[in-house]
């Protein structure tokens, strides 16, 4: 049978409370007790429960996240950072890829609940009823990163959505783009959905550019469902001089489409992303991308959580609000042929 922690007090000679603070990390114990202990723990080959402990020390320094799908680029560079953060910290993560399964998140929340987590961060927005009124109900610290759900009391950390669109379309129209077409995300996402959007169509009507329906068009953010969306777009009578996609994995696959359809980004069409994911430095010719500071996201998101679960006063108490950023690479170029632009 496996060693239990009154056979460590026995072997080391010492009671089962003070085998226990040696475990905790308890300051106020003799080092010679603390060798003692350490030696018969060694000697016996004895491992504490994590479970045990956790109750005992009301903390079990685990952080439950949830993610909607981890084969993302963007996602599955900010997980790194958070889980790195997170380690440094000395604490250990419970990652959940729900797949926008709401059952599945459901039940995940739950088990949460179950294993006493200190915290959770949410990467998502798609909410339903029972969710929302779960979250709402866990006496547990939650912080959202890189969305913003309506009707939530819970901070954020996010860039400004809807500027950034807005920024990347005007970039564009900058380089004497007219026919700008635009490969949109889920609309029942408010964040990376709605808000990119409605920065896109804000940038053209301010430099009075017509938002034609052709040009338009919305996917799922993965790769497959921008080279789909691009092959609707090229089959058209007129074809964009530029793309402007809300997500790096969407924009790669938009540039693949063009390529098999025997055409040239840039000199043929100009595209450009949205988030900054490694992606970008992958493919050929690099693409240029709205940036997300996915790696700072990913810190101040830990960071903000951690202070909530501390009860730190100079925990965020409002939404965190990070820079975006233009990383200009290979993958637009002027458009200088007004005439067939008209």
């Amino acid at each position: 049978m496996a060693p239990k922690i009154k056979d460590v007090a026995k072997k080391a000679g010492v009671s089962v409370t003070t085998v226990s603070r040696v475990l905790n990390g308890e300051k106020y114990v003799k080092d010679d007790l603390k060798a003692r202990v350490q030696r018969a723990i060694d000697e016996l080959g004895y491992s504490p429960s994590h479970i045990a402990r956790s109750l005992v020390r009301k903390k079990t320094n685990l952080i439950g996240v949830i993610v909607p799908d981890v084969t993302s680029s963007f996602y599955s560079t900010i997980l790194s950072t958070i889980e790195k953060t997170a380690s440094i910290n000395e604490y250990n993560l419970m990652v959940c890829n729900i797949i926008e399964d709401n059952d599945k998140e459901l039940k995940y929340l739950q088990i949460f609940k179950q294993m006493r987590v200190d915290g959770i961060i949410i990467m998502h927005e798609k909410l339903n009823t029972e969710i929302r009124e779960l979250i709402h109900k866990l006496d547990i610290p939650i912080i959202f990163s890189s969305v913003k759900p309506v009707e939530q009391k819970f901070v954020s950390v996010i860039i400004d959505d809807y500027a950034a669109a807005y920024d990347a379309t005007r970039y564009l129209i900058g380089l004497g783009h007219s026919r700008i077409g635009f490969i949109g995300g889920d609309m029942r996402d408010v964040t990376s959905g709605q808000n990119r959007f409605a920065g896109y169509k804000q940038a053209l009507a301010d430099c009075a550019i017509e938002a034609i329906g052709d040009y338009i068009r919305f996917g799922d953010y993965k790769t497959q469902s921008g080279y789909e969306i691009m092959k609707e777009m090229l089959a058209g009578d007129v074809v964009p001089t530029a793309v402007f996609a809300v997500s790096d994995d969407m924009a790669v696959g938009a540039m693949n489409c063009i390529h098999d359809d025997g055409l040239r980004v840039p000199d043929d069409l100009s595209v450009i992303g949205f988030d900054g994911s490694q992606l970008t430095e992958q493919v050929r010719p690099r693409l240029s991308s709205m940036e997300q500071p996915i790696l700072e996201m990913g810190i101040v998101t830990v960071d903000a959580l951690l202070a909530l679960i501390s009860g730190n006063e100079g925990a965020p108490k409002k939404d965190v609000i990070l820079k975006h950023k233009l990383v200009i690479r290979d993958s637009c170029k002027s458009y200088v042929n007004s005439s067939t632009e008209a």
